[in-house]
Order: C-alpha cells, then sequence, then structure tokens
C-alpha cells in the first residue's frame, strides 16, 4: 500500500512525523507556565499591603488565575492534536486497508460468477 491516499491524499508518513511536534511544544508550554507559576508564587505579595497594593491585588489576582487556567487549557490541546493526528494516520490506514480488502472481495467473487 502507498503512504499516500489515493482519493484524498493524505500522507500518513506527514501526520505521524508532525504529531510530535505538537507534544513536544505542550510539554515546553507546561514546563515555562509551571516555572513562571514558582516564580510568582516566590514573590508573594510584593505590591504591598497599602490601599493602592489591595487594588492591584484585587485585579491582578483573579487574571492570573485565569490566565493559568486558559495555559493548562493549550496544554491539553496540544497534547491532544498530537494524540489525534497519529489516530489520524492509524485510522486513515485501517480505512484504506478495509476499502482495499471490501473491493478486493468484490473482485473475487465478481470472478467467481463468471
Amino acid at each position: 500500500m502507498s503512504d499516500r491516499g489515493e482519493i484524498l491524499d493524505i500522507s500518513t508518513d506527514d501526520l505521524r512525523s508532525s504529531a510530535p511536534t505538537f507534544a513536544k511544544e505542550s510539554d515546553q508550554l507546561r514546563d515555562a507556565a509551571a516555572a513562571l507559576k514558582s516564580t510568582l508564587d516566590g514573590l508573594a505579595s510584593p505590591w504591598g499591603d497599602d490601599k493602592q497594593g489591595k487594588e492591584f491585588e484585587a485585579a491582578y489576582d483573579p487574571n492570573r488565575t485565569k490566565i493559568e487556567h486558559a495555559v493548562g487549557i493549550l496544554v491539553q490541546g496540544l497534547a491532544s492534536v498530537h494524540t489525534g493526528m497519529a489516530d489520524m494516520a492509524d485510522n486513515h490506514v485501517d480505512n484504506e486497508d478495509l476499502v482495499k480488502s471490501m473491493f478486493d472481495q468484490g473482485t473475487v467473487e465478481a470472478q467467481g460468477r463468471e
């Protein structure tokens, strides 16, 4: 069987070779986010306890939490793209094999009727 699907022109090799890039980027983003979180946690509350410091903290904390959550979603998304691309390549090959076997079986059945 060829690497490329004859009708859809899907390169399973390209899918498989590109997929790990998304896992690598997911790992790098996760590590960067963890390093940033650790550094920010280590700073405690450098803005102080005065009125301006409390106002800053009131605006900063919820937004920091939202950003950390969003980055976590991006990490998961990149990892799932890796899995999805690998699965897509496997499924395409499986589907191509199934269709080919159906045609081969139909050819054998047609020859038997001749």
